[in-house]
């Protein structure tokens, strides 16, 4: 079993009993009386370079990553730094996160955000409107094509972007026939968890030419920006590289430099 089956068998048994204490009807409810939330791809687009800034406490591969990390204050500086949106991890099992993790922050900027996470039911749609997410992540990887569609005409109908992530050729054929109009290209191996932005500069051929288009993963200098840029990505999404630095926002300024130099 590879590590992504693992984690999506574990979040089924995981959302299951989460739907038994939490009503669908009330995540609805709870979504209706939130103010609308900022537009995820408008915020992107307004920039050469639209900057994704995530937050997350850990992940499999790397381990705790900025011990002690307040998200709210991690955010404020993101936000001051030019960041466009920002995406947090909302896994607890193996990213360490904490739903208040997304109050936190949704209640100290005023970014749109994105609602990581392994999504496989409509109740985990609900679950990010309710929480005031304008972005949800679908995962190419880990739902049928049916399911896939379903959940990208929800998240639509719940007022936010879904954003589906691909890795590889073929689900970004899939993405294509599916009419994702926001794609997330992943250059993280998921078999191996090897990264190579050549991945990006690859898939991003076969892609549809009016998608807003993300580069993900691995993303770690000016010259990678530069070098997605051109290749014609709309924007990046990075975490673990902002959040090893002592001062994130001296560090975004740095990592956008040659793209935001001419805005």
């Amino acid at each position: 079993m590879s590590q992504l089956d693992k984690i999506i068998a574990d979040k089924r048994v995981e959302i299951e009993g989460r739907r038994e204490k939490v009503s669908l009807e009330y995540l609805k409810s709870t979504a209706s009386i939130r103010r609308q939330q900022p537009d995820f791809i408008e915020s992107l687009r307004s920039s050469p370079m639209g900057l994704i800034a995530e937050i997350k406490r850990q992940s499999p591969s790397a381990g705790e990553i900025r011990p002690g990390m307040r998200p709210d204050h991690i955010a404020e500086q993101y936000e001051q730094a030019g960041a466009q949106a920002i995406s947090i991890l909302v896994d607890q099992k193996y990213f360490g996160a904490e739903e208040a993790d997304f109050v936190m922050v949704r209640d100290a900027v005023s970014l749109p955000i994105l609602y990581k996470e392994f999504v496989l039911y409509g109740w985990q749609v609900w679950h990010a409107a309710s929480l005031g997410a304008s972005a949800v992540l679908l995962i190419a990887a880990a739902l049928e094509d049916e399911e896939l569609s379903e959940l990208l005409d929800l998240t639509t109908k719940a007022g936010m972007t879904p954003l589906l992530e691909v890795h590889t050729a073929d689900e970004m054929k899939r993405a294509c026939d599916l009419g994702a109009s926001c794609i997330g290209v992943n250059n993280r191996d998921l078999g191996t968890f090897k990264v190579s932005l050549a991945t990006s500069c690859e898939l991003i051929a076969d892609a549809p030419k009016d998608a807003t288009l993300i580069s993900e993963s691995g993303i770690k200098t000016a010259e990678d920006v530069v070098r997605m840029h051109d290749a014609g990505f709309h924007g990046i999404l990075v975490g673990e590289h902002i959040l090893r630095q002592e001062k994130v926002g001296p560090a975004i300024h740095e990592l956008m430099s040659g793209v935001w130099a001419s805005s």
